[in-house]
């Protein structure tokens, strides 16, 4: 069950009851708080409940963040942005990223995500990108072995992290354990990659089948 801080309280609580969760991004929120937001969508949705994401109708697209539906009339059930809302409002607090964003989007979202969300973040853009052509490289090489089943240790570990107030930095360590586990078969590792990038959007199959 996904946990999340609430500032309110000091503590980590369940997300609120409800057949849908309201999750808006607060206006003045930047990249780093859009990629978090997903995040938070995504995996609260592993987890079988169902998220409607709005909030300002920036195309974040090439950062993997899904299209945001127009702000409801009605409050949201958490909101997320750089600082509290007004009112005794839930809000997961994003500061924004210090350094600058540029490069491959996606290199630029998992710069987002390797620190915690609730800690300052410098951007380390070249770093990002090269663990995530790393990732992409190791991935189209496991594509042209055996099928196997994934590890699901592994995915558990990186699942509960998440899970644990959206802990990526331990998240993303179990996908560089598993890529660099020499006892892990290449299809399992394959697939232990996809499954978790359905979690983290990182596109890491984006290098299957293009050859040297």
């Amino acid at each position: 069950m996904l946990r999340l801080f609430d500032p309110r309280s000091g503590r980590l609580e369940g997300l609120p009851g409800g057949e849908v969760v309201r999750v808006q991004v607060l206006d003045g929120t930047d990249l780093r708080g859009l990629v978090i937001a997903d995040l938070l969508r995504r995996v609260a949705e592993r987890g079988r409940r169902r998220v409607l994401l709005s909030g300002p109708q920036e195309d974040a697209s090439d950062y993997g963040v899904a299209p945001l539906f127009p702000e409801a009339a009605q409050p949201a059930d958490l909101y997320v942005g750089p600082s509290a809302h007004e009112g005794d409002a839930w809000t997961l607090v994003v500061p924004p990223a210090s350094g600058t964003a540029e490069g491959d989007a996606l290199a630029m979202r998992l710069a987002y995500l390797s620190g915690h969300y609730r800690e300052p973040l410098t951007l380390d853009a070249e770093a990002a990108a090269t663990r995530l052509q790393g990732w992409r490289t190791d991935v189209a090489t496991w594509a042209s072995a055996p099928g196997r089943p994934l590890d699901r240790a592994s995915v558990t570990e990186a699942e509960k992290a998440l899970a644990d107030d959206l802990n990526t930095p331990a998240a993303l360590a179990v996908l560089d354990r598993v890529a660099s586990d020499d006892s892990l078969a290449s299809g399992t590792k394959l697939e232990t990659f996809i499954h978790l990038d359905l979690l983290l959007g990182l596109n890491v199959v984006a290098d299957i089948g293009r050859g040297g």
